[in-house]
């Protein structure tokens, strides 16, 4: 099942949207906004599937054309945003690059932060920033969004709150995030809006690509109408969606409608790209020294989508420019 929200008040209006994306059709009388789905998923989901079932299967009345652009996040704000890091070999070379030594226990232990939740960018809205000298970044990542997950849920039983699978843009300020680790009190300034793919999908949407908690498709990182990078988001991830689930959920429960991110997907391959500009710097370190590679500048266009087996576009496409905020 296929679901977005189109942009209309604060949370959006919830439209179930057909497998090619290519038509979506309104369902305020199942629910007004994702949300209110998540918040009733065991009935809602299954009306919105019988939705989405009809949808496919030919013409349904009231359906209209999709339109990516008319699309907020499929969850414009949400009570919860927590970003993981899980693939640690991105996390060892960008140590490496700066002479760090990386602790054993980021191997067993999580990284994760909690992002800001209250309003994200819609898929093809501009990137705004006021300083090219901050340093503006991309991040491609996959994100999870839960039902309620009770405190203490463990991996095992982790996978069974996983609803529905995102794609992410983690836009990030990498010049100011040094000084505000300095103060050893995490992310804020430098981590501004995220934003999500058009679309969130169920993982049986991912067929056979959906295993072990994980998404094992490459994803697409154009920057600029170049391909940056294809890793592929099933390899090198060390610790699976379960597994992130469990660790925030340690010491809290999680409500319905919380976002879990993997953190940038990221391939030992040297031949696979990368899906941020940090990663690529950090190999021009390395190699050379100096990193070669400039963080984004305005007017630059960052695309993030995920294919199937087929090639055809599973969320839809993060298609966004920089521009300066006045």
């Amino acid at each position: 099942m296929k679901l977005a929200s189109l942009k209309s008040g604060r949370d959006g209006a919830l439209v179930v949207v057909s497998r090619d994306l290519t038509r979506c059709l309104p369902v305020a009388h199942v629910a007004m906004t994702l949300q209110h789905a998540l918040d009733h998923w065991d009935e809602a989901s299954l009306t919105l599937m019988r939705i989405y079932d009809l949808l496919n299967e030919g013409h349904v009345e009231g359906e209209r054309p999709f339109d990516p652009k008319a699309c907020a996040s499929p969850l414009p704000r949400a009570y919860q945003w927590a970003d993981g890091s899980a693939y640690v070999t991105h996390v060892e070379l960008v140590r490496k690059a700066r002479g760090a030594e990386m602790p054993p226990s980021f191997w067993t232990d999580p990284l994760m932060y909690q992002g800001g939740s209250d309003s994200f960018i819609g898929p093809c809205d501009p990137i705004l920033a006021a300083d090219e000298a901050w340093g503006i970044d991309f991040e491609g990542e996959v994100a999870i969004i839960t039902d309620d997950v009770p405190m203490g849920t463990d991996a095992m039983h982790a996978g069974h709150h996983i609803k529905l699978l995102m794609l992410v843009n983690d836009v990030s300020l990498r010049n100011l995030i040094p000084a505000e680790l300095a103060k050893n009190f995490g992310f804020f300034q430098s981590k501004p809006a995220s934003a999500f793919s058009p679309v969130a999908v169920t993982p049986d949407e991912l067929d056979g690509a959906w295993k072990d908690g994980k998404a094992h498709l490459p994803l697409a990182v154009t920057y600029n109408g170049k391909l940056f990078g294809h890793p592929d988001a099933g390899v090198d991830m060390t610790f699976s969606f379960p597994q992130l689930i469990a660790h925030a959920a340690k010491t809290r429960a999680l409500v319905a409608g919380s976002i879990v991110g993997s953190g940038t997907v990221s391939n030992k391959s040297g031949n696979v790209g990368s899906a941020c500009l940090a990663e690529k710097r950090t190999l021009e370190t390395i190699e050379s020294g100096k990193p070669v590679t400039p963080f984004m500048k305005f007017g630059d266009r960052i695309r993030i989508e995920m294919f199937d087996t087929d090639g055809k576009s599973i969320f839809g496409a993060i298609d966004q420019q920089v521009k300066k905020y006045e």
